[in-house]
């Protein structure tokens, strides 16, 4: 039926802005726990030079999010937004901080300004991703359904709070991978080994968290965790594990190329397998697919729209971000080789 193509769409969605927009917040992170200007001076000038080509861009697919579920599906768009308008309000203000403070801190001259926004930047890298992981979470209890007031306890609960860091972890495992990958496209060994390492600590955090989460869930969002571990849910969760290890693996033999693609599919394939693990509803277990949905003809349109955006919107980012990865859209100048081959700043060379 249309409306399941449609819901289909909504998780691929889902999947992709998890996966682009993750990276980006996963560096945000990086970025926050990098040390003071001397300590973290390294690391923060790959970021800079990692994200600024594409940052921006991987906002399309929450708006492509965003207009497919008040469009596709309203019923679900006001149930979510009346029951969760406090961590969704929360992670629109973190949104819009975050991109002011990367914006901001590079024209900044004084250092202490550009503390403040750096600052801004780097903590809205946590906020965003975690108030969207407890919205999800919240929804996955049961706790929300049409026709439910705001009320803390619908996100203030044990599955939102594990969904919550379960998410910033997953955004600093692929913003570390990526940063591994840029590390060696830019010639700067000693950050390679620094974000490899980065990446092998966050997928242990991922692994303990994943443990603790099907502890919590277990009677706390029970249909959702039944899901998870059995069917169709836990073969995509098992090819997600597999995928992660092998980014691990292809991380330490320097392939960092092939770890971006595995890394990738381990946080798409979980966000799918969740998605599976709580059909047909959309919010478990009082709103159905087909209970959300709009009018058949609004989906017939929605449809069309979506396979013409698809087609003129597609191809340019497929070419955007293959360009970024092959670093022809950030070159850099003298000043920064002599710097990535030297380790220091080129000022005092």
């Amino acid at each position: 039926m249309i409306e399941d193509v449609v819901a289909w769409v909504l998780l691929a969605a889902v999947a992709a802005y998890a996966c682009a927009g993750g990276a980006d917040y996963g560096a945000g992170f990086w970025d926050l726990v990098a040390g003071g200007p001397d300590r973290g001076k390294r690391p923060r000038w790959l970021i800079d030079h990692a994200m600024e080509p594409v940052w921006e861009t991987n906002n399309v697919w929450l708006i492509f999010v965003l207009v497919i579920m008040w469009t596709g599906f309203p019923v679900l768009f006001q149930t979510v937004f009346t029951a969760m308008w406090l961590p969704l309000a929360l992670a629109a203000v973190g949104l819009v901080l975050r991109g002011a403070g990367y914006a901001l801190r590079k024209p900044t001259r004084r250092l202490a300004r550009r503390r403040v926004v750096g600052a801004v930047f780097a903590v809205s890298s946590l906020l965003t991703p975690f108030f969207l992981g407890a919205a999800v979470g919240g929804l996955a209890t049961g706790r929300v359904a049409p026709g439910t007031t705001a009320s803390a306890d619908a996100w203030a609960n044990g599955t939102s709070v594990i969904a919550g860091l379960l998410t910033i972890a997953a955004t600093a495992f692929l913003g570390a991978v990526f940063l591994t990958a840029d590390a060696r496209r830019f010639d700067a060994a000693d950050l390679v080994g620094y974000f490899r390492l980065r990446a092998w600590c966050s997928l242990g955090v991922i692994a303990v968290l994943a443990v603790i989460g099907l502890a919590v869930t277990h009677d706390d969002a029970r249909y959702v965790h039944d899901g998870l571990t059995s069917g169709i849910g836990l073969a995509l969760a098992l090819v997600a594990v597999v995928s992660a290890l092998a980014t691990a693996g292809l991380l330490y033999r320097t392939a960092t190329g092939w770890a971006r693609i595995t890394a990738v599919g381990s946080v798409a394939l979980v966000v799918v397998a969740w998605g599976l693990a709580q059909r047909p509803y959309l919010v478990p277990t009082s709103l159905t697919v087909s209970e959300a949905a709009g009018a058949s003809t609004t989906l017939r349109w929605l449809m069309l729209v979506t396979v013409i955006a698809v087609v003129l919107v597609g191809p340019p980012l497929v070419l955007l971000y293959r360009l970024d990865t092959r670093g022809a859209l950030q070159p850099l100048t003298d000043a920064d080789l002599r710097q990535t081959a030297s380790g220091r700043d080129p000022e005092n060379l």
